[in-house]
Order: C-alpha cells, then sequence, then structure tokens
C-alpha cells in the first residue's frame, strides 16, 4: 500500500513539474542575429508556434513566463502579450523601447492615459493619468492635466498640477 501511494505521489509530482515547464514561450528569430527588424517568433516547449515569425516587427522578450513585449508591425506600439499571444496592454515607449521598471512597475497607455503594470504583466494601477513619471523610491509623479508637446526625437510634458501617487495608486498628502 506504501508503495502504491508512493508511486502516486511521485507520478502527481513528475506530472505537476512538466506541466508548469510548458508554461513558457521561447524566442526564435530568421537570421544569424537577434536584433530590431529580424523578424521573430515565439515556440512553447514542445515546438509548437504560438507566434509565427514576423507577425510582429519585433519581440522584445526572449523568453514569456507570464508576459512579454513586443512591437507591432503597422503603428510600431510597444505591446504587452500574455502566453497565447492574447494583447494585454499598450507599453509606454521611453528611450527608443519599452519603458524601464521602476520599483517593480512600468508605465502603460490606454486611452490616451497613463497607468503601472508590474512584472507579470498584470496592470496595478488603471491608466487614469495624462501624464505619469516613473516611480522612484515607490512615489512617482502624475497629474490629470498635462500637455504633451513632441520635440525632436523626445515629447515634453507641460502641467502644473502635478502629485504624488504611492505603488498602489494611492495619492500621497504631503
Amino acid at each position: 500500500m506504501k508503495k502504491l501511494i508512493f508511486g502516486i505521489l511521485i507520478t502527481f509530482l513528475i506530472s505537476a513539474c512538466s506541466s508548469n515547464e510548458e508554461n513558457y514561450l521561447i524566442k526564435f528569430y530568421d537570421g544569424e542575429f537577434d536584433e530590431i527588424g529580424v523578424p521573430s517568433g515565439y515556440l512553447n516547449s514542445k515546438g509548437d508556434t504560438i507566434v509565427p515569425i514576423g507577425k510582429y516587427y519585433y519581440c522584445y522578450t526572449d523568453t514569456i513566463r507570464n508576459f512579454g513585449m513586443i512591437v507591432e508591425k503597422e503603428t510600431g506600439k510597444i505591446l504587452g502579450i500574455d502566453q497565447n499571444a492574447n494583447e494585454l496592454f499598450e507599453v509606454y515607449k521611453y528611450d527608443n523601447g519599452p519603458d524601464y521598471t521602476r520599483d517593480g512597475l512600468f508605465r502603460i497607455i490606454q486611452n490616451g492615459k497613463f497607468g503601472f503594470a508590474n512584472e507579470n504583466g498584470e496592470i496595478v494601477i488603471q491608466p487614469k493619468y495624462k501624464c505619469a513619471r516613473p516611480f522612484d523610491n515607490e512615489i512617482a509623479m502624475v497629474t490629470d492635466f498635462c500637455e504633451i508637446k513632441p520635440m525632436e526625437n523626445r515629447e515634453i510634458w507641460i502641467g502644473d498640477k502635478w502629485f504624488k501617487i504611492d505603488t498602489q495608486g494611492n495619492k500621497i498628502m504631503k
């Protein structure tokens, strides 16, 4: 009886481990080097094509466990996608690439408003701010009133009613 229970337990553990291993995507590309502009896509651990080569202009993330970042062909927008290639949100473009993660969060955009997502691809602060600076020591400066002016290869944000929020989106009253 002990051997049977032990066998069932081992079988359960092996199947649990193998199912976890299949929950990721691996980037592959059509070229000698992986660089922006080289067609790329994603395979699952079984070798099945989930995102065919060339569907997106570029795939930033080499291994997708929770979410990855890609560049859309038509618009050049950086999007967050899940393991099934479902689009989650638009990632704010900064320094010609995806926004940097600061204090575990990066900026996202929806309908012209800024919010924040975490490294698991979960939206932590819903997009509701006209402009938002990145977090620094768990505080971000945001505003509901901001004019965004393009200038050369960057943007200038003009606003006078900035306030602080914490990493949960709560307004800081200091």
